[in-house]
């Protein structure tokens, strides 16, 4: 894998003192932070979705539906050992044969994905990795829509499916105007009355 992975980089929360040790302010971006997933994926096979969980069965079931609308996001969560965002790319990509088309190694693309995920809140209630498959997901079963159909190339339709996934990576739970009003330490570094979360979610997911 990447030299990158290899790197222990500290998150901004490992920076601050005192009073601020051990709390995420709600006006912060947090930016680069240390992976909660081994880097390595040294499997001799990659799981059937991409994680290693006892509820396969369960998972399985629950993934037929990966193509219509319905899908139960949150049973996926819960029996992918919460990696809802991984395992629906996953299935996705393998479903539109999108990893071979454009030659990306499985492995490569979950540690991506995993690494993703991670940069998603789990104490924000809304815009988490449970919202993030579940946009992914819509995505793509509006894409397979009939009337949508030869209308776009594979390279649009990952670009497509792959913004939606990333489109809230980040998200503190609050918005833009409230990171203005609060002096969210991004924004000093742009014009305030031009950024946005929708540059923040797009530089974390680049």
């Amino acid at each position: 894998m990447d030299k990158q992975h290899e790197v222990d980089i500290p998150g901004p929360l490992s920076r601050e003192k005192g009073k601020e040790e051990g709390k995420r302010p709600m006006s912060r971006i947090s930016g680069v932070k240390k992976l909660m997933h081994s880097t390595g994926l040294s499997w001799t096979a990659i799981p059937r979705f991409g994680v290693r969980t006892d509820q396969e069965g369960p998972l399985a079931k629950e993934l037929e539906a990966v193509s219509k609308w319905g899908l139960d996001v949150f049973k996926v969560a819960e029996y992918s050992g919460h990696r809802p965002l991984t395992v629906v790319m996953y299935s996705i990509f393998q479903e539109r044969d999108l990893l071979k088309t454009f030659h990306i190694p499985a492995d490569t693309f979950l540690t991506f994905l995993m690494t993703l995920e991670d940069h998603y809140h789990p104490d924000v209630a809304y815009h988490n990795n449970i919202h993030a498959a579940d946009v992914a997901q819509s995505t793509h079963v509006l894409l397979s829509m009939p009337a949508l159909e030869a209308v776009f190339t594979d390279l649009e339709i990952l670009a497509a499916i792959f913004a939606a996934a990333i489109h809230d990576v980040d998200h503190p739970g609050v918005s833009n105007q409230f990171l203005i009003n609060t002096s969210c330490e991004v924004f000093p570094l742009r014009a305030k009355e031009e950024a946005s979360l929708f540059e923040i979610h797009t530089e974390e997911g680049a």
